[in-house]
């Protein structure tokens, strides 16, 4: 009983900071229900379970949350793990904290038959309990964060795992949020689970640094300091480290190392107001001369997730980079805090940050009811949630927003879904410009519409904003048959690059529609029209003819007709099989999409014998010239002993193969798995590269993983 007396007191001490006394009280019934539930249930480190809940609840105080946020994060397992029922918890402590607890408690306790379905279900229903109460994803990341936390109780691969998902879903999560310390914890936590030597070597490099360059800092800020006072700015200085997680990906992409402290370390200047802000950019540039090209303005124009602050990288003292972010006070908080910052529950949307996350919310409500299927919501929003974006301007200077490759049609359905639909030609700074060819940030665009809906399927294939493509596929489903068939045969001829069908052989018409389940030619015209079918495919499909997959880099030389409409952008290699050269290969056919080249012995086209609806027969290509290498996943046993993996390697090397991607690990009797990824050329190739591998001491087996 002590023990979970002091328990409650560590949260005690952060909740009587911000919460009236009355709401103390209803906090610590919470706490008694959850500890009594709990009784006897311990955690795999060995403490009482009662120590997550409070933990959780740690978290969303220090977050400082109202009282039921608190309350429900102390609660969030008892529906699960003990006998007390929702109605119970919404009589004790009202429906919003039972509804919250309902929220979290489904999405922890999902029982799913694959993975896969897992993975998408409850990432949807994770979203759309975020839709209706934020708190419950906030509820969701701090759980989260303690069990990243605590990972050290577990076997390495479920450490592995979990790491995995944090940075798959989590991480992007609490960033378009606005959350960054929470992020960033997280992904130094998954780090640390997934590459734990590398995680040391770093944060030993960084430990290092510190420890020689301190002066050096108290310096720079001492500088800048006595800058802004001479001028009668009050400002608050401070530093910070960046995540060891964010220098590992900048090594990595870059190949960089630091080679002072200023490379892993930023300073913030916290002054009054926004005035102050810009003059203490000028007063900065006055001190340090800024490198050009790094000065960022997202002041006047924030993050997705709101973020505010100016950006400046000058050069420093023998030359060391100097990176200061400059704002005020309530833009510190929202850095840090994001959704979380000024937290008044009722009137939430009173900062840019959360009158953003309301906006994004409200857009994925939209999704949610355009959408096909759970799998097409989760592509939107995670095309969403992992988008680095462009800023563009419309010709009387409103800037939309828009992700990284996102073209004219995007931008036309960000200002309106019917100037999208009615959309027939763009104009970028004042130059005609393609519909379909990515947009640079800074560019104007004017959009040219027509007076009737001018809705092209085609542009399924390369439209990249979720509501860009759920709006197309909502006006092409919704137009008339007659439409849908008018557009089909455009779009079919176009891709025949014919004027009739008259060459089209009707036993392969016939067997064609036999084979995509439709009784007319019109239903097939329809189908294109409404964006189910791919014209470009169809046609392929109606040639009679197996399409060639390029394996030598020329697509022009291996098309059996003069077919428009796949191009290589509409082709995929499924990364489940990695199928290469030699391989027998089927094509499945997604809409919208285009074709995913699978190896036939692949699990996932099992059923392409009964249903020949999605699928399509392909060749390789005879290629004279080999000019293109393919990826292929391999798995080596080894025995643990010196020297194994460098042999491999110089095999690898000495077979022309390069490695794209390796992981490790520790199997029963001393064994180790190493898992590649390697370039091949073809099927041959792969099978002398295994014989070779299984020919070297220490090598237990070598084989192509499928």
């Amino acid at each position: 009983m002590g023990y979970s007396v002091h328990l409650f007191e560590s949260l005690h001490t952060i909740i009587q900071e911000y919460l009236p006394p009355d709401k103390i009280e209803l906090v610590k019934r919470a706490f008694e229900v959850a500890k009594d539930g709990h009784q006897g249930q311990f955690r795999s480190s060995g403490e009482p379970y009662i120590t997550h809940p409070v933990a959780v609840a740690g978290i969303i105080a220090k977050m400082k949350l109202d009282h039921e946020a608190v309350m429900a994060a102390l609660l969030h397992d008892v529906i699960e793990d003990t006998p007390y029922t929702e109605e119970q918890l919404a009589e004790e402590f009202g429906t919003s904290v039972a509804e919250i607890v309902q929220g979290v408690s489904k999405l922890d306790k999902l029982k799913f038959r694959t993975r896969q379905e897992a993975q998408v279900e409850n990432f949807r229903k994770m979203i759309l309990a975020m839709t209706k109460d934020v708190r419950v994803v906030l509820i969701k990341l701090a759980d989260r964060t303690h069990n990243m936390r605590t990972l050290g109780a577990l076997r390495p691969d479920k450490r592995q795992r979990i790491a995995k998902e944090t940075l798959e879903i989590y991480t992007p999560l609490a960033h378009r949020l606005g959350m960054e310390s929470l992020k960033s914890e997280l992904e130094d936590l998954c780090f640390e689970a997934m590459y734990p030597y590398r995680y040391k070597v770093i944060k030993r490099a960084v430990e290092a640094a510190r420890g020689h360059l301190q002066p050096l800092i108290q310096r720079i800020t001492a500088d800048m300091k006595g800058r802004l006072d001479e001028v009668g700015i009050r400002s608050r200085i401070y530093g910070k480290e960046r995540p060891l997680f964010y220098l590992y990906q900048k090594m990595r992409e870059k190949e960089q190392y630091f080679n002072s402290i200023l490379d892993i370390y930023s300073f913030r200047v916290v002054v009054e107001n926004i005035d102050n802000c810009y003059r203490t950019l000028g007063l900065m540039h006055s001190l340090y001369k800024p490198r050009p090209g790094q000065v960022k303005d997202y002041i006047a124009v924030p993050k997705t997730n709101g973020y505010q602050s100016l950006h400046t990288s000058m050069i420093g003292h023998k030359g060391a980079p100097i990176d200061v972010l400059i704002r005020t006070e309530e833009m510190d908080e929202m850095a840090k805090l994001g959704v979380a910052a000024h937290w008044r529950y009722q009137d939430y949307v009173s900062t840019s940050v959360q009158v953003r996350i309301q906006k994004w919310l409200k857009s994925i409500v939209e999704m949610q009811q355009s959408a096909g299927n759970s799998a097409e919501f989760i592509e939107n929003v995670k095309s969403d949630l992992f988008s680095s974006d462009i800023y563009v301007f419309t010709p009387k200077g409103r800037i939309i927003q828009l992700p990284a490759k996102a073209t004219p049609v995007d931008f036309a359905y960000a200002l309106h879904t019917d100037i999208g639909d009615r959309c027939i030609g763009a104009i970028v700074d004042h130059q005609p410009y393609p519909l379909s060819e990515p947009l640079q940030s800074g560019q104007t665009v004017e959009i040219q519409t027509a007076d009737s809906v001018r809705l092209n399927a085609l542009w399924l294939n390369f439209v990249v904003t979720a509501k860009a493509r759920s709006s197309i596929r909502n006006t092409l489903k919704n137009q008339k048959r007659d439409a849908a068939i008018s557009l089909g045969k455009r779009q079919l001829l176009l891709s025949l690059n014919a004027t009739n069908f008259s060459n089209i052989d009707p036993t392969i018409q016939q067997s064609v529609l036999k084979e995509l389940k439709l009784e007319t030619f019109d239903d097939l015209l329809a189908e294109i029209g409404l964006g189910n079918q791919v014209s470009g495919i169809v046609a392929q499909r109606l040639s009679g003819e197996k399409l060639e997959i390029d394996t030598d880099g020329n697509p022009e030389n291996n098309q059996p007709l003069a077919i428009k409409g796949i191009e290589s952008s509409l082709i995929s290699f499924a990364q489940c099989c990695l199928p290469v050269p030699g391989d027998e290969i089927i094509a499945h056919i997604s809409s919208g999409k285009g074709l995913t080249i699978h190896n036939v012995t692949c699990h996932n086209v099992k059923d392409h014998l009964n249903d020949k609806r999605d699928y399509m027969a392909v060749n390789w290509e005879i290629a004279k010239e080999k000019a293109v290498e393919f990826e292929s996943a391999i798995y080596i046993d080894t025995l643990n002993q010196q020297g194994v993996l460098a042999d491999i390697a110089a095999t690898l090397a000495k077979m022309n193969s390069n490695i794209l991607n390796i992981n490790g690990t520790r199997l029963a009797g001393g064994i180790y798995q190493l898992k590649l990824v390697i370039s091949v050329v073809d099927k041959s190739h792969l099978e002398a590269i295994l014989h070779k591998l299984s020919h070297l001491n220490g090598v237990v087996q070598a084989a192509r993983s499928i």
